[in-house]
């Protein structure tokens, strides 16, 4: 009886809506190019009755004669259609031209592209550099004017060097601080990982937003000299969706160093080119073994994700994501493999005025570092000796030994694939870390918010090494274990106060209150096959960042716009006396399109000038108390005997308690604008930063430290640049659409100021002597390369040994040495192209670098027919030499004729797909393929002109050329 009533009740409560509601359904479409568009807003005027479009952009929805359906979309033009008993609805959304409401994420907060006063540039998912990413920093790479990213050679899952103008110091951290929903993480790497975002995957971010000026950066005060990244992740949904990706990626090295074969080795071993030496012929073999056809390979990987967003328990948009990837290096033995966990809640209470971000990522990546040394040893190596000829104490390879037993030839080197396959240094990484963000929008003030984000970031790794290596007598091993954990807290809270009447004056003020702490301990064993070892631990001291903040936003007419940025912060790295700094910027811009003389022009849709102001601090010195004094334990072997006692010493550590922050204060003026109701939209920017106080390792005079080199506040530097991107819809009608960007920086960098005007040696030192390649110098850029100038005989031909006596005293030193460029570019380009035409999309990527140069230590080390004979063996030089003719290393490694230009264009990306739309369970499936690291024009005689930031050519890792095939499922 009781069932029997209820039912009854329910069938009565219902029906109302039985008698006068009725369901209208429809596909919301692009109306451009009529794709269905997903996650479209569909509600009833006036009330919270809504829903949103599924992945095949379908909607259903309960409605009454005389509601107004508002369809709306990010990007699109919001439509109002009245219900009056059709039972279908089908909508056309009509693109935003102007996308000037989109929303671009900037510090603790947002802003919109209109309303943005400093140079602020986001990146979305639609827009991502493509192919075989792995790390998250390769997404913008090449995307953004300003934005340098440089990977690490071709090591598997290898991070990147980012640089945001050039960044601002010489000696200190040039990385730009990396936020990511909300989080700051340090840019300190742990152990047995490949760089601080390779245990990131790139599938769960949503948006990069890039924040380049002062007045952008200043609300992050202390850590923002370098620009700000502010990484986004995808969030849930309340339709259900789930998408599966997967790629396969097919790689190889079509470059090698040029060296002597081994038919060409004999011959010129055999010819006796050495002067005053004779080598010996009996040395050589009968193989013919290309060592580096032997030590790279071929490579397959592979990346799997799994995606699933929906609404749970009816009220909990929700998205979970887990994610696989396996990529093998072109250098046998290198291995990087990742596995990702990714969980985002995303509920609202209150009536959305209480709105909730859960986000945790958990990610397991596995390494195994290949001994890129082995590189150098490869192309010395004799090209006629095997690989491999059965002897059993080392493993059945070849190794040089002393005729008649096994004992290696003294200075004869080993054999680089033994060296390589005996030797196993694999890094474990275990890495948590998330947020929970509270955003209170107060029921009896809405313009009133409370935000409160708590970020958590706990990196634990082991890494383990076990090697075989061969020595004079004997074939020696290794084991040893190393163990990090490094733990980031944060918290941020802060009021937000927003009047947006959209009368004559507008305002949004912010006030905030930050506190960050990073602790790092571990320990490593030492060799335990060797009990003359000791093992250690260590626990650094906790860093402590404590920050106040405040920002105003002011809007006038909707045209005159004005922020003001102050931060106020703390760091435990430096005594109580200089621990705190103050930080700021101001912005000013005028819409100038929204002036009667241009509102209504047909050329000009949007015009916006700006000019900006601001100081920013640089407190990354990597130690974090240089300024205590403190002792540290002694040489091991410097022991006291105190009766049956030994006891170590203790020395004075090296101590500098004055100092203080490094800071930079940036000048900028830029326009943004958009042409032809804003098909083509971009911006100019021209900046100065001026950075003093430099964090700079120096040398200070004997017996006044406790050291000879220790950091301090010295010097000035100036990065003077101009930036130009323009994005445009070049076809955006019809079934074809073609959308490009294009982006250009230049940039010229000098130092202003050292003390006393004085040089400093820096770089690595090419030959072991000779001295440093490289220098800083007051009026030169940084790490400039300090050479000879080379002399050339009548043919044109270098003359080994002579140079240019610069200053005319006749005798050639030092002081005939002259600074021969520098490492960095002072252009950088970059250029996407993405084409549709109907199913089809074709994409790709274009990237160059000019200005730059690169010491090519790879010529200048073993060029020269001296190497013929490596010790007490022989071993392979590059054929390069036969375009000097030179003897001997010593003599010409400071030379300016190995300081070669580094110019290069390079095709990133190629991608070709097509997408199979279906009406089933399965929406669609894209089937693609692509080529990454197409090709690359240069003049640079090296295998690869892009080395980093060192300008230093030693043992490049290789990067493949990849191919690429890949199925992504939506359902």
């Amino acid at each position: 009886m009781k069932t029997y009533f209820n039912a009854v009740l329910f069938a009565l409560l219902f029906m109302p809506i039985l008698i006068f509601g009725q369901s209208v359904s429809g596909t919301v479409t692009d109306g451009t190019n009529g794709l269905p568009l997903p996650g479209v807003n569909v509600l009833v005027k006036g009330t919270t009755t809504g829903t949103s479009t599924d992945f095949d952009g379908k909607y259903t929805l309960n409605v009454s004669n005389g509601n107004v359906l508002v369809f709306s979309y990010l990007g699109f033009v919001t439509q109002e259609v009245t219900y009056n008993g059709q039972n279908t609805i089908n909508i056309g959304l009509v693109e935003d031209a102007s996308q000037l409401d989109e929303i671009v994420l900037i510090g603790y907060g947002t802003t919109t592209v209109k309303d943005a006063t400093g140079s602020v540039e986001s990146v979305t998912e639609e827009d991502f550099t493509r192919g075989n990413i792995v790390t998250a920093d390769n997404l913008i790479s090449g995307r953004v004017a300003g934005v340098n990213v440089t990977t690490d050679g071709g090591a598997p899952g290898s991070g990147s060097t980012i640089r945001i103008r050039g960044g601002s110091s010489i000696n200190a951290s040039n990385n730009p601080l990396i936020i990511i929903d909300g989080l700051p993480i340090t840019n300190d790497n742990v152990g047995g990982s490949r760089g601080i975002l390779s245990s990131l995957n790139p599938n769960d971010i949503e948006s990069f937003s890039v924040l380049k000026d002062a007045s952008a950066t200043a609300i992050y005060g202390s850590r923002a000299s370098n620009g700000v990244i502010i990484i986004s992740t995808k969030k849930g949904r309340k339709t259900f969706s789930a998408d599966i990706d997967t790629q396969y990626t097919f790689g190889e090295i079509d470059e090698r160093i040029d060296v002597l074969s081994a038919d060409e080795f004999r011959d010129l071993v055999n010819s006796q080119p050495i002067t005053g030496a004779t080598l010996d012929t009996s040395l050589l073999g009968n193989a013919n073994t290309d060592w580096q056809d032997e030590i790279f390979r071929e490579t397959v990987s592979a990346i799997h994700n799994v995606t699933l967003r929906g609404e749970l328990f009816k009220f909990l948009p929700t998205r979970f994501s887990f994610g696989v990837s396996r990529q093998e290096g072109a250098l046998i033995t290198s291995l990087n493999e990742r596995r990702n966990l990714s969980l985002s809640l995303n509920p609202s209470f209150f009536d959305d005025h209480l709105k909730v971000n859960i986000n945790a990522n958990m990610a397991f990546e596995d390494n195994r570092f290949a001994d890129r040394s082995q590189i150098g040893q490869a192309l010395r190596y004799d090209p006629t000796q095997p690989v491999r000829d059965g002897n059993p104490f080392f493993a059945g390879f070849y190794q040089h030994t002393v005729p008649g037993n096994n004992s290696l030839i003294a200075n004869g080197g080993t054999n680089p694939i033994f060296n390589l396959l005996q030797r196993n240094n694999q890094g474990d990484l275990n890495r948590l870390f998330g947020n929970i963000n509270l955003d209170y929008k107060f029921h009896f003030l809405p313009e009133l918010r409370a935000v409160l984000n708590l970020g958590y970031d706990h990196s634990e790794s082991n890494t383990s090494t076990f090697a075989r290596f061969a020595t004079q007598d004997v074939v020696r091993g290794e084991t040893s274990f190393f163990n990090q954990q490094r733990v980031n807290r944060s918290l941020d809270g802060y009021l937000n106060y927003a009047n947006d009447s959209g009368d004559v004056f507008d305002y949004d003020v912010s006030a905030g209150y930050s506190y960050q702490v990073f602790t790092n301990d571990g320990g490593f064993t030492g060799n335990l096959q060797d009990p003359q070892t000791t093992g250690d631990t260590f626990a650094d001291p906790d860093i402590v960042l404590i920050g106040f903040w405040g920002r105003l936003n002011l809007d006038f007419y909707d045209k005159y716009l004005l922020t003001l940025n102050y931060r106020r912060d703390g760091t435990s790295r430096f005594s109580e006396d200089n621990q705190w700094g103050n930080f700021g910027g101001a912005a000013l811009a005028w819409r100038l399109s929204d002036e009667d003389f241009l509102k209504d022009s047909n050329t000009i849709s949007e015009l916006k000038l700006r000019a900006s102001v601001g100081w920013n601090g640089q407190q990354e010195i990597g130690q974090t108390d240089i300024f205590l004094s403190r002792l540290r334990q002694g040489n091991e072997n410097s022991i006291f005997q105190f009766g049956n006692m030994p006891v170590q010493t203790l020395l004075p550590s090296a101590i500098n308690p004055d100092i203080k922050w490094e800071e930079t204060r940036t000048i900028e003026f830029g326009i943004d604008y958009g042409l032809f109701d804003n098909r083509f939209t971009g911006s100019l920017n021209v900046f100065q930063k001026d950075s003093e106080d430099l964090l700079f390792a120096a040398p200070v005079p004997d017996g006044s430290n406790f050291t000879n080199n220790i950091i301090q506040n010295i010097g000035e530097f100036r990065i003077q640049g101009l930036e130009f991107s323009v994005n445009a819809d070049v076809f955006r009608e019809g079934e074809f659409n073609w959308n490009a960007n294009f982006n250009a920086t230049l940039l010229d960098r000098d130092i202003t100021s050292l003390p006393f005007g004085a040089d400093i040696p820096v770089g690595p030192n090419p030959s072991g002597t000779g001295g440093n390649i490289q220098l800083q110098r007051q009026g030169e850029a940084p790490s400039s390369f300090f050479v000879f100038k080379q002399l050339y005989d009548a043919n044109g031909a270098p003359i080994e040994g002579a140079y240019v006596d610069l200053n005319g005293d006749n005798i050639i030193n030092d002081q005939d040495r002259y600074i021969r460029e520098n490492p960095n570019p002072n252009a950088l380009f970059g250029f996407q192209s993405n084409m549709t035409y109907k199913n089809f999309d074709f994409s790709f990527n274009l990237r160059a670098s000019v200005g730059g140069y690169v010491y090519n230590n790879v010529a200048s080390g073993n060029a020269q027919y001296a190497l013929l004979q490596d010790q007490s063996v022989l071993g392979n030089i590059p054929t390069s030499v036969f375009n000097t003719n030179f003897q001997q290393t010593s003599d010409v490694v400071l030379s300016d004729l190995y300081v070669e230009e580094a110019s290069f264009l390079r095709m990133d990306n190629i991608t070709l797909g097509y997408t199979f739309n279906f009406e089933k369970a399965i929406k669609s499936i894209r089937l693609w393929g692509g080529v990454q690291n197409a090709f690359i024009i240069t003049d640079y005689s090296g295998l690869d002109p892009e080395v980093g930031e060192s300008g230093f050519d030693s043992n490049i890792f290789p990067r493949t050329r990849n191919f690429l095939v890949g199925a992504n499922f939506k359902f």
